[in-house]
């Protein structure tokens, strides 16, 4: 694997049966792609598409049926579950809670990986937890409840326990989904920016286009699990192929930064 590259996805394939005896309810064909250090990469499509399921198998939790992916040379699915929470980090749309927890003790979840069983976080783990906190810009929020925060403050403690684990690889699935626009901007402007400092490597699934045309260094645009095209997002973003994917009437614009924006054309009807 190229020195350059932190995640490597090889012809990666997959095929979900709910009885091995029946035939597969979906399948994802092989698929492609890498992503460098400092690198944000947008997996874009309709529901259905295979976008989880891309992002299951990145994080180990699926084994390829066949390919393999690679993070920094070694397959995720082989990896010890430990090592492999070591160095991958999740962000969910939602992060059940399972008890209540101030937001401080939710971000220090984070730190679980690195610890023996048994034990109490000590002191390094409270820094690192603190210093997660910093970066998303929610130290403020350390002795608030976790439910009684809102959707936006959530998703920036959501990551900042991400950020805990100390991974090389940060995986999201739809994060801003639940977000007001003003929060979708602000959590987005906060990871580009992390993502460039800490040399995250960063695979984040949405269906926002014109979030990730603005964000994202490459998109990844999948339907029916099919990999139709990968690359930079002025690259991808071609109305044909959009209007075909997404079965929608769509314009595309090139902004002055040139990223594509997109718009939906209103029926003629």
């Amino acid at each position: 694997m190229n020195a350059d590259v932190r995640l490597s996805v090889e012809q990666v394939s997959y095929a979900h049966s709910p009885n091995p005896s029946q035939a597969p309810i979906f399948t994802l064909e092989a698929t492609s792609f890498q992503v460098r250090p400092g690198e944000i990469v947008a997996v874009l499509g309709p529901n259905a598409s295979g976008k989880s399921t891309v992002l299951r198998l990145i994080a180990g939790a699926l084994q390829p049926l066949s390919g393999r992916i690679l993070l920094n040379g070694a397959e995720t699915h082989l990896m010890e579950p430990r090592a492999r929470a070591q160095k991958i980090a999740m962000v969910q749309q939602e992060s059940q809670l399972l008890f209540p927890a101030k937001v401080w003790e939710f971000v220090l979840q984070g730190r679980h990986p690195h610890g023996k069983s048994l034990r109490f976080e000590n002191s390094d783990d409270v820094t690192i937890a603190t210093n997660a906190l910093r970066q998303v810009g929610a130290d403020h929020l350390s002795d608030r409840w976790m439910d009684e925060i809102s959707g936006g403050e959530k998703q920036r403690v959501i990551l900042a326990r991400a950020l805990a684990q100390q991974p090389v690889l940060l995986l999201l699935d739809e994060p801003t989904l639940h977000l007001d626009i003003g929060a979708q901007v602000d959590f987005l402007h906060t990871l580009k920016k992390l993502t460039a400092v800490n040399r995250y490597a960063v695979v984040i699934v949405t269906h926002e286009l014109n979030l990730a045309g603005e964000y994202a260094d490459q998109v990844v645009l999948m339907q029916k699990g099919k990999c139709l095209r990968v690359g930079t997002p002025a690259s991808v973003y071609q109305r044909d192929l959009l209007e075909q994917v997404f079965q929608t009437r769509l314009t595309v614009e090139q902004r002055v930064n040139g990223r594509p924006k997109v718009s939906v054309l209103e029926s003629s009807e």
